[in-house]
């Protein structure tokens, strides 16, 4: 995806001014209970920069699928709550996104107040990007600010449609994303280096051929992996495996060969008999994977190879883990690979971007989360960039910012 140009809040002077703030509440919940608060926490710095220089914050988001209906137990009335308790200040919930309830409420805003309007997705014409709704929520507002680019690959009323109608800027959550993103793909230091992970070769085809075409070198893990040692005619037992996707293995390997692009596969497995933790395990040649085994994890060979092929790079992109991290011993590749790529994070040696899927529930688990450069709690935005897809709510930014001048 090129470089696009738009406004920050380097260039917006909030105070006294109503700001329609998208953000991604939509925060896992479990027994009734937000479980990670990640998304309201990085949220909090813009929210409290344009409060506290006077700006009137006006908090819209989508929440889970209700499906264009009113649904109770979706209401971003608890997440309200939780985010007043981040930013350490009183916010207020308004129980409408639209219409006189969200109207009054805006008018009667104080310089510095936050309020959170209800769920973006109670009303369809949210993900149907209806002009009627893009034009009630720009009228609650001076200026719109996207904080979330994790909802900017939806062409929606509150991620794109509101923007063309009164003028538009970058949160700083986006603005770090998509500088992360740009210094990762776009503007790397090279040499650039990708590990994909994933199940299957067919969910990340895109991914591949887009990555094949801006990295050095290119490591493929997970079950997908077991796709291209298939197609390579070696037998992989009872792994998983995609046998429709064989000759668009060979031709992706015949693509990296071409464009001097170092595709790595696992050289070693850990393997297992039964899907399950603890089962009784062998580590086998990627030649020697007897039938009835499953590979479910990279062996140590691979591992040391990988880590090797870190030492030699400047920046690295990761989405996927190398095993099936969630069931030990088979997360100890991924474990490996992670700590050594956040030790040369660390010594500034390596620039690392990693998200989407479970790559962040896999660093998490390795103890790595924190150390890489940037992490990506986007999902299907972040993969979709490195897809080099078009994301409309980023976009819709650029374009806003021709179509309206800003404040």
């Amino acid at each position: 995806m090129a470089t696009l140009s738009y406004n920050t809040l380097d260039s917006l002077d909030p105070r006294g001014k109503k700001i329609l703030l998208r953000a991604d509440l939509n925060v896992p919940v479990r027994d009734g209970a937000i479980s990670d608060l990640t998304r309201i926490e990085r949220l909090a710095p813009t929210i409290r920069e344009l409060s506290d220089k006077g700006g009137r914050v006006i908090v819209v988001s989508h929440f889970d699928r209700p499906k264009g209906k009113v649904v109770p137990e979706l209401s971003l009335a608890p997440v309200s709550e939780a985010l007043a308790k981040v930013l350490c200040k009183k916010v207020t919930f308004v129980p409408d996104c639209q219409g006189k309830v969200a109207e009054d409420a805006a008018a009667a805003m104080q310089d510095g107040d936050v309020i959170v309007l209800e769920n973006t997705r109670f009303y369809a014409g949210e993900e149907k990007n209806d002009p009627e709704m893009a034009t009630n929520l720009a009228a609650l507002a001076d200026v719109y600010v996207n904080d979330a680019f994790s909802a900017a690959h939806r062409a929606h009323a509150s991620t794109e449609g509101v923007a063309h109608h009164i003028p538009s800027f970058a949160g700083r959550l986006m603005e770090i994303e998509l500088n992360a993103l740009e210094a990762a793909l776009e503007n790397p230091e090279r040499p650039v280096g990708a590990i994909v992970g994933g199940a299957k070769v067919s969910t990340k085809l895109d991914l591949l051929n887009n990555l094949m075409e801006k990295v050095d070198m290119l490591a493929v893990g997970g079950a997908m992996a077991n796709t291209f040692l298939a197609a390579q005619g070696y037998s992989v037992g009872k792994s998983l495996k995609e046998e429709d996707m064989l000759d668009t293995a060979r031709e992706i390997m015949a693509k990296a060969k071409a464009r001097s692009c170092d595709l790595v596969l696992p050289v070693d497995v850990v393997i297992a008999e039964d899907f399950m933790a603890g089962a009784p395990t062998q580590i086998v040649d990627v030649t020697a994977i007897p039938d009835g085994w499953m590979a479910l994890d990279v062996g140590p060979k691979t591992t040391a190879l990988l880590i090797e092929k870190l030492v030699g790079l400047k920046t690295l992109v990761w989405n996927g883990p190398l095993g099936v991290f969630e069931l030990p011993p088979f997360d100890e590749g991924t474990n490996a690979v992670a700590q050594a790529a956040a030790k040369l994070t660390d010594a500034g040696k390596l620039k690392t971007v990693a998200g989407g899927g479970d790559t962040v529930s896999a660093l998490r688990h390795a103890g790595a989360l924190h150390e890489m450069s940037y992490v990506s709690t986007a999902g299907g935005a972040f993969l979709e960039w490195l897809e080099g897809k078009i994301l409309p709510g980023v976009i819709a930014l650029g374009e806003a910012g021709r179509e309206v001048a800003p404040l």
